[in-house]
């Protein structure tokens, strides 16, 4: 036997004690037994790729705490306000008695799974399209006298991207702080020379979880998926719009971005820049939460209720998404949800049903038209047996409506980045308010009917009937679920 035949052999029993490994580890973790069986049969019948896909794709980061709260842990003082606040609302001091009673049960919950703080002095301003969120936060940007903190999936070059740059130049030119964090993956567009530019003109800009090809790591699944902008800690700005021309012109063949961006001012600001610190120590490794500057708890007259919940896989727990399963539960009357994407997972879909089968009333609206075909056909995937559980089912029609948006009972309602899909409950980092406040949820509320005059609502008989090639390629884009 040769050296070449030795060193191949070893390599195969490296190899199969490797695989063995990993399903010792997968057995384990005690998850879906589903999902473990399935992992199993990719690592042992798909010599190679099998274990590629279960190293990018298949790792449960939450469970061996890679990231670890992005390695800072966790605050004594977080600590301590979120059992604080957890004495408040047993004495009901937030909401009038009747409203205090039915939310209680979300914002304790929020509490323990994310110490996701409340905060009472809040104004929210909606905003519904691109022209009236990106006009609004340049004009908060233009005002800054002291910081300007950004925080984008998607920052692309073009129109919005080139007067983003010029204005936070401008402003860092003035003595501002400007801090900009980018998603590595989501702006892999963005020029060297746009970044050059804004570090030549003092601005700290970072990527998060770079990626670099072909060395290619086990971070590319696990993105930043938050909008946040935060300006002297006084005006912020979450939602689903991105830095990227098409959420202000639409796309061809599909039309206009219909999506929902807050404005927010108050308490709910000092949450939202937490968020962003946290993440800003984690691209930089520079502390900057002890500073009292940075955390001013400004009040305004105003007195919406707000928790900022924050997700990802630093968390012990999928947050976002036993914050939208509780919301579901909780609902006596309706529920009215706006995705783009719904791959929701199993515990999510039997809320939906269970509620719509208890005679709730269920509405969930998706795009008629997508810009991901492979999420457009997943999305479909689930339509029939929610509609079976007499879930309505409505496709927008006036272009793509990208919000994520969820109101209960005119009560409570949910507006942030998060999608109602795996990819955003367990892999992205995420951030959504939950508003407890009945002007602002029957707001959003009454722009979900409005959106359904441009919507047409899928029949089941009709559904039933649809050709079966859809169906095959419904079928085969839900095989994708968890990695879209």
């Amino acid at each position: 036997m040769n050296w070449t035949s030795i060193a191949i052999n070893i390599g195969i029993v490296l190899y199969i004690l490797t695989i063995l490994a990993i399903i010792y580890t997968i057995i384990l973790e005690n998850r879906n037994p589903v999902r473990t069986l399935a992992w199993i049969l990719v690592l042992v019948l798909v010599p190679g790729i099998g274990l590629f896909f279960y190293i990018y794709f298949g790792m449960n980061y939450r469970k061996i705490k890679m990231f670890s709260m992005k390695g800072l842990g966790d605050f004594k003082w977080l600590q301590y306000m979120s059992e604080d606040q957890k004495q408040r609302i047993k004495k009901a001091e937030l909401l009038k008695k009747e409203d205090m009673e039915a939310v209680k049960p979300l914002m304790t919950l929020l509490l323990n799974n994310s110490k996701a703080l409340l905060s009472r002095n809040n104004t929210i301003e909606i905003l519904n399209n691109g022209e009236a969120t990106f006009g609004s936060i340049f004009k908060a940007i233009a005002k800054a006298k002291k910081y300007i903190h950004l925080e984008y999936y998607i920052i692309d070059k073009g129109e919005l991207g080139e007067k983003l740059k010029e204005l936070l130049i401008t402003k860092a030119k003035e003595g501002v702080e400007v801090r900009v964090i980018y998603d590595d993956v989501g702006s892999w567009k963005l020029p060297k020379r746009y970044i050059k530019e804004m570090k030549a003109a003092g601005i700290q800009i970072f990527p998060f979880l770079p990626v670099r090809f072909p060395l290619f790591t086990n971070k590319v699944n696990y993105r930043n998926h938050r909008k946040i902008v935060v300006v002297d800690g006084d005006t912020g700005f979450i939602g689903g719009l991105n830095f990227a021309d098409r959420y202000l012109h639409g796309l061809p063949g599909i039309g206009i971005w219909r999506d929902t961006h807050l404005k927010v001012k108050g308490e709910a600001v000092t949450s939202l820049q937490v968020v962003f610190l946290f993440d800003w120590y984690f691209v930089r490794q520079e502390l900057l939460l002890n500073k009292t500057e940075y955390l001013p708890n400004k009040k305004v007259d105003g007195n919406v209720v707000v928790q900022t919940v924050a997700s990802g896989p630093d968390s012990d727990w999928t947050s976002i998404q036993q914050a939208y399963f509780t919301l579901i539960n909780m609902a006596k009357k309706y529920v009215f949800i706006s995705t783009p994407y719904f791959m929701p997972g199993e515990t999510t879909i039997n809320s939906l049903k269970t509620a719509a089968m208890s005679g709730v009333d269920v509405r969930i609206m998706i795009p008629y038209k997508s810009d991901s075909l492979l999420t457009h056909w997943c999305t479909r995937s689930y339509v029939e047996e929610l509609l079976e559980a007499g879930v309505r089912v409505f496709q927008y029609r006036k272009g793509f409506n990208h919000s994520k948006v969820i109101v209960m009972d005119g009560l409570v309602s949910s507006v942030g980045t998060a999608n109602m899909d795996i990819r955003s409950f367990e892999q992205n980092f995420e951030v959504n308010l939950i508003i407890y406040d009945r002007n602002v949820s029957r707001q959003l509320g009454s722009d979900f009917l409005d959106d359904l005059k441009g919507s047409s609502e899928i029949s089941i008989h009709r559904w039933k009937f649809r050709p079966k090639r859809d169906k095959i390629r419904e079928s085969l884009a839900r095989l994708f679920a968890p990695l879209l």
